[in-house]
C-alpha cells in the first residue's frame, strides 16, 4: 500500500501539468506548476535526479514568487479568496472564479491521501496549510534523516507569478540600403506580400524581382503568373514568340518564369528555412553574383535586395595615348570606355610624316588631314591638297625643269609627250616620266602583225616597213577580240576600239517566266517585265505581293513547297526580301481607340503604348485606379456590392459592383401573370420573364373569316394573318371541291370560290375486280373533265390463287377469318438450338432476313465463334436455302454465308412464332 500511496500521490502533483501548453509558452497557471501542501516532502526513499532537480527548479520560482508577493503587496493574493487575476495567456478570458487557473493560483490545494513515510502533523505542517511548502531538493545542511522520525520540511519563501508584457509590434525598418530593410522586416513580421497582403516570414517559400527587389510568396506569384499566361492565351490564338507579363511590385514586364523556391544567391534551391543566426531566407554562403561592370563578384554574405557596389580597387589603366597612367576604385573604373588624360596624342599618323594634334583619344587617330603641296605625276599641276588625299608618291621626271620629283596625285590630261620617233605622242593620261622618250609603238620593230594579231605583216605586205609612220594593212579575218560583255567583236580586223557589241541575245523577265530577244549592247541589258502578276503572301500573312513580274515570286513557290514538306524550320527567317512587308499594320488595338504603328506583322499586335491619365473608376465610383494607366484598362473589380435596384420592386440579389454593360442578376420572386394570350393566370412564373405563355393555341379567327390561328400562345395582334394585306391567310384552303370533293390545296383565297379549271393533284386509289390490288393515282379531275378516265387494273395469278382459297375453303366449310397455318418451317435442331439461346438467337435471325431482303447483297461474313453458334448458323441457313460454310482454324474460325442457287425468301414465320405453334 505505500507504494500505491506514493505513485497516487505522484499522479495528484503531476495532474497541474495538464494544462501546459505545447513549445516555451506557459499556461494559465503561471510559471510553475508544483504542488502546494508538500506532500512529496515525506518520502522514504530518495528521489531521482531528474526528480531533484525539478524540484529544485520549482522551489526556486515559489521563493521568487513569495520575495515579490511581499515587495508589491498590491499584487498580493489573500488565502482561500478568489483571484480576479487573469494568467499569461493571450487569450485570458477574464475573471476565473473556480476554473483551472483559479484553484492553482490563489488557495494552496491540499490532498486527502498518504505520502510513504508519513507522520503527523507538526507545528510546520500547521503553519503551512496557508503557505506553499518547497518541493524536496538537495541541500548542503540539511540534517541527517534517522527511520521512525519526522522529516522536518523547511519553506522557503516564494516569488509571485510575474505577468507577460503585452508583445509590441515594432516599426518598419529604417536601414540604409534596401536589402538589411527587406531582412529585418522579415524578421520583425513587417513585410507583406504585395500579392496576398498576408505576412512574408522566415518559413515562407519566397521569390524576388530582379529589378525592384519586392519579395512576394511562390506560390501568389506562381498564381499571378499563371493567371496572366492563362489570360493571354485567350486574347489570342496564335503563340507569342516570347511571353512577358508584369512584375506586382514594379509592373515592369518580365520573360523568366517564377521558377522554384530558392535562396537569395540561387545556389541553395528550395532550401530548409535559415537559422536564427542567419538573415532570413539566406543559405549563408558567399553571394557571388556577378555585377554588371565589374569583374568581381559580391563578397557578401547570401543577401536581399541589390549588391552593394564594389569596394576593391580596380587594376592600373594606361590612358587612350599610354602617356599617362592611373587607377581607381573598382566601381568608379570604366572597363568599357577607359580614359583620356587630355593631352596631345602625338602618335604617328598613317603618312608617316605627320603627328596626331588630337587630345587623348580611343581608336585611331584617322586620316592625316593637314594641307599639303602636291605635283601630278607629270609635273604640270600643281595644288594645295589634305594629305590623306595623296595618292602613292612615285619619282618623276620633269622635262622643262630638267629635275626629278615625287609625284602624288593624277591630273587627268593626256601625256602628250612625243615619243623617240618625234612624229607621235603619247596618247595616255597623266603618268610618272622617264627622262629619255619612250619607244614609238608604230615603229617596225614594235607591229609585226596586222592589228588583230592573227596575220604576220610579212604575209600582206611585199617590201617591209620602214618607219613608224608607214600604214599598218588590215587582213580580212574577223576581229574576234573579247569584247567586255563576253561576246568576240564580229567587225573584220580594224584599228581602234571595236565599238558596241549588236550580237542578239535572248533575255529573261525579271521573275523568270518569259524570255525575249534583245542586243546586248556590252551587256548593259534591263530584264524587261511581264505582265504576270504576283500572288504571293508577304512577311505578314496579311497582304499579298501584286507587283508585276517579281523577282522573287520563284523564290516564294520553292518556299512554300519546302514549307509542305516541312522542310523550313522557320517561317519568318526563311522569307525572300521581295517579299518583306513594310507597309503599317494598322489594326485596331486593344485598347479600342488607337492602331498599330508598327510594320506589318504576324500574330496579335502589342498592348497599346498610349497611357490614361485620368482615373479609372468602376461603375459605383468606390473602386478607383489612379493614373497613370496602360491604355485600354479596364474598370477595377468593385468589391462592393451592386447599387442598382431592379425595375420590379423586388429586393436585389447580393451580387458585386459591375459594368454597365452586364446585366444583373435575374429576379427569382415568382409571381402570378396573365399569359400573353389573356386567357389563362398563371401561378408561380418567374418576375424576370417579361411574357407568361400558357402553350395553348390561340383559335381566333383570322381575316378570311375561314380557318382560325394554330399559333401558339401570343399577344393580340400578331396573328398568323397579322402582316398580310387582304382578306386571306397562309394556309392551305381546305374547302370541299365540286368535282372530286377532295379538299382544295391552293392557297387560302376567302370567300371567292375555289379554282378547279385545273386537274386536281390528290391522289386517288383504284382497283382490280377483285379488289385485291390496289394503286394510288392523281385525281386530274377539273371543271372540264369531271369524270377522267383512268387505267384499269387486271387481277393476276395472286387474285386467282386468293379465289381458289376462298371457293375451297367454302367447299371445306372453312372459316378464313379464324383458321390458323400450323406448318414450321424450321427443323428440330435449329428450335432447339434457338431455345438454348433465345437473345443471341433473335439477333442473328433479324440479320438473316434483313440480308435475305437485299437484293444487293450476295455474302454475310460473321465474326469467329465458338461451335455452338456455328451450328445454329449452318442450320438457319439450311432453312432458309442459303448457303453456308466455315473457314479459318480454330479459335479464329468464321461463318461465311451467301445465296445459292436454291434460295428464293425468307420463311414467312419467326422462330419465336413456331416455338409459340410447337
Amino acid at each position: 500500500m505505500p507504494e500505491a500511496e506514493g505513485s497516487q500521490a505522484q499522479t495528484q502533483s503531476q495532474r497541474p501539468n495538464r494544462g501546459r501548453s505545447h513549445g516555451h509558452r506557459r499556461g494559465r497557471g503561471g510559471k510553475t506548476r508544483q504542488p502546494v501542501d508538500g506532500s512529496r516532502s515525506g518520502g522514504a526513499s530518495a528521489p531521482s535526479q531528474s526528480e531533484t532537480l525539478q524540484s529544485q527548479a520549482g522551489s526556486t520560482a515559489t521563493q521568487r514568487q513569495i520575495q515579490a508577493s511581499s515587495q508589491t503587496p498590491a499584487r498580493s493574493i489573500p488565502d482561500g479568496s478568489n483571484s480576479n487575476q487573469r494568467g499569461r495567456d493571450r487569450r485570458s478570458r477574464g475573471p476565473r472564479q473556480a476554473g483551472r487557473g483559479s484553484a492553482r493560483h490563489d488557495a494552496p490545494r491540499s490532498f486527502t491521501h498518504r505520502s510513504f513515510g508519513g507522520h503527523l502533523t507538526g507545528v510546520t505542517g500547521e503553519a503551512g496549510d496557508s503557505a506553499v511548502s518547497a518541493a524536496p531538493s538537495l541541500s548542503a545542511d540539511a540534517p541527517e534523516f534517522v527511520p521512525g522520525k519526522p522529516l522536518v520540511t523547511r519553506s522557503k519563501p516564494t516569488k509571485p507569478k510575474t505577468f507577460a508584457k503585452p508583445q509590441v509590434r515594432l516599426p518598419k525598418s529604417t536601414a540604409e540600403d534596401l536589402g538589411t530593410r527587406i531582412h529585418e522586416d522579415i524578421r520583425n513580421f513587417n513585410y507583406e506580400c504585395a500579392i496576398c497582403t498576408d505576412d512574408v516570414v522566415r518559413t515562407s517559400h519566397v521569390w524576388s524581382c530582379t529589378l525592384c527587389w519586392t519579395v512576394v510568396h511562390s506560390k501568389c506569384v506562381r498564381k499571378w503568373y499563371d493567371n496572366q499566361k492563362k489570360q493571354t492565351d485567350l486574347q489570342s490564338s496564335e503563340p507569342r514568340q516570347v511571353f512577358t507579363w508584369r512584375c506586382p511590385g514594379c509592373n515592369s514586364k518580365l520573360s523568366d518564369d517564377p521558377g522554384s523556391y530558392h535562396c537569395w544567391c540561387g545556389k541553395d534551391i528550395n532550401p530548409h528555412p535559415a537559422p536564427s543566426s542567419l538573415p532570413p531566407h539566406s543559405c549563408g554562403q558567399t553571394c557571388s553574383k556577378p555585377r554588371p561592370t565589374c569583374p568581381h563578384p559580391c563578397p557578401l554574405q547570401c543577401h536581399a535586395g541589390p549588391c552593394p557596389p564594389c569596394g576593391l580597387m580596380g587594376p592600373t589603366q594606361s590612358c587612350f595615348c599610354g602617356k599617362n597612367e592611373s587607377r581607381k576604385l573598382c566601381r568608379e573604373t570604366d572597363y568599357e570606355n577607359g580614359w583620356n588624360c587630355q593631352e596631345t596624342c602625338g602618335d604617328l599618323l598613317p603618312c608617316g610624316e605627320h603627328f596626331c594634334s588630337k587630345p587623348c583619344h580611343s581608336g585611331l587617330c584617322g586620316d592625316c588631314g593637314m594641307t599639303v603641296d602636291a605635283k601630278c605625276y607629270c609635273g604640270r599641276v600643281e595644288k594645295q591638297m589634305p594629305c590623306f588625299e595623296r595618292e602613292e608618291p612615285q619619282m618623276s621626271y620633269h622635262i622643262a625643269d630638267q629635275s626629278w620629283f615625287d609625284g602624288t596625285f593624277t591630273c587627268n590630261r593626256l601625256c602628250e609627250r612625243s615619243f623617240d620617233c618625234g612624229s607621235h605622242k603619247c596618247s595616255e593620261s597623266c603618268h610618272p616620266q622617264e627622262e629619255q622618250p619612250g619607244h614609238c609603238p608604230y615603229s617596225p620593230d614594235s607591229v609585226t602583225h596586222c592589228p588583230c594579231g592573227k596575220t604576220p605583216l610579212g604575209e600582206l605586205l611585199k617590201n617591209a616597213r620602214v618607219s613608224c609612220e608607214d600604214p599598218i594593212p588590215h587582213c580580212e579575218k574577223p576581229c574576234h577580240k573579247k569584247l567586255p560583255c563576253g561576246h568576240l567583236c564580229a567587225s573584220k580586223c580594224h584599228t581602234g576600239d571595236c565599238g558596241f557589241c549588236n550580237e542578239t541575245i535572248e533575255v529573261a523577265c525579271r521573275c523568270g517566266r518569259t524570255r525575249t530577244l534583245s542586243v546586248c549592247h556590252q551587256g548593259d541589258i534591263q530584264n524587261p517585265l511581264c505582265m504576270r502578276i504576283c500572288q504571293a503572301n508577304l512577311s505578314c500573312g496579311r497582304h499579298k505581293c501584286g507587283e508585276h513580274c517579281c523577282a522573287g515570286e520563284k523564290k516564294a513557290a520553292e518556299r512554300q513547297a519546302a514549307r509542305r514538306k516541312h522542310k523550313l524550320p522557320s517561317e519568318v527567317t526563311s522569307i525572300e526580301a521581295e517579299h518583306i512587308c513594310i507597309k503599317t499594320c494598322g489594326r485596331q488595338l486593344k485598347c479600342g481607340s488607337h492602331e498599330c504603328q508598327q510594320i506589318c506583322h504576324r500574330g496579335p499586335c502589342a498592348n497599346c503604348p498610349e497611357a490614361i491619365f485620368t482615373e479609372i473608376s468602376c461603375d459605383c465610383g468606390r473602386t478607383v485606379l489612379h493614373p497613370p494607366q496602360p491604355c485600354g484598362t479596364r474598370p477595377p473589380d468593385c468589391r462592393f456590392n451592386c447599387l442598382r435596384r431592379p425595375s420590379c420592386g423586388h429586393p436585389s440579389v447580393e451580387h458585386n459592383c459591375h459594368a454597365g454593360d452586364v446585366s444583373c442578376p435575374k429576379c427569382p420572386f415568382l409571381v402570378e401573370k396573365w399569359c400573353a394570350c389573356g386567357k389563362e393566370k398563371l401561378h408561380s412564373q418567374p418576375c424576370h420573364l417579361q411574357e407568361a405563355h400558357c402553350g395553348r393555341v390561340c383559335g381566333k379567327k383570322l381575316k378570311c373569316g375561314l380557318h382560325s390561328c394554330k399559333k401558339l400562345c401570343h399577344r393580340p395582334g400578331e396573328c398568323e394573318d397579322a402582316n398580310l394585306s387582304g382578306k386571306h391567310c397562309e394556309q392551305a384552303c381546305g374547302k370541299t371541291k365540286l368535282f372530286c370533293e377532295h379538299p382544295c390545296q391552293n392557297a387560302c383565297h376567302g370567300q371567292t370560290p375555289c379554282n378547279e379549271s385545273s386537274a386536281c393533284t390528290a391522289k386517288a386509289v383504284i382497283s382490280c375486280p377483285c379488289g385485291i390490288r390496289t394503286q394510288e393515282v392523281k385525281c386530274l379531275a377539273s371543271s372540264s373533265n369531271a369524270t377522267p378516265s383512268r387505267i384499269e387494273i387486271k387481277c393476276d395469278d395472286e387474285c386467282l390463287r386468293l379465289e381458289r382459297n376462298r371457293r375451297l375453303a367454302a367447299a371445306l366449310n372453312i372459316d378464313p377469318t379464324s383458321h390458323q397455318n400450323d406448318h414450321i418451317p424450321y427443323s428440330d435442331t435449329t428450335l432447339r438450338l434457338f431455345k438454348e439461346n433465345t437473345s443471341w438467337a433473335e439477333t442473328q435471325e433479324r440479320e438473316f432476313r434483313v440480308f435475305a431482303k437485299s437484293p444487293n447483297e450476295v455474302r454475310l461474313r460473321y465474326k469467329p465463334m465458338s461451335t455452338t453458334y456455328r451450328q445454329f448458323l449452318h442450320v438457319l441457313a439450311e432453312d432458309y436455302g442459303l448457303e453456308s460454310r466455315s473457314e479459318d482454324i480454330e479459335p479464329y474460325r468464321y461463318v461465311v454465308v451467301f445465296k445459292g442457287t436454291r434460295f428464293v425468301s425468307a420463311p414467312s414465320k419467326t422462330l419465336s412464332q413456331c416455338i409459340k405453334i410447337r
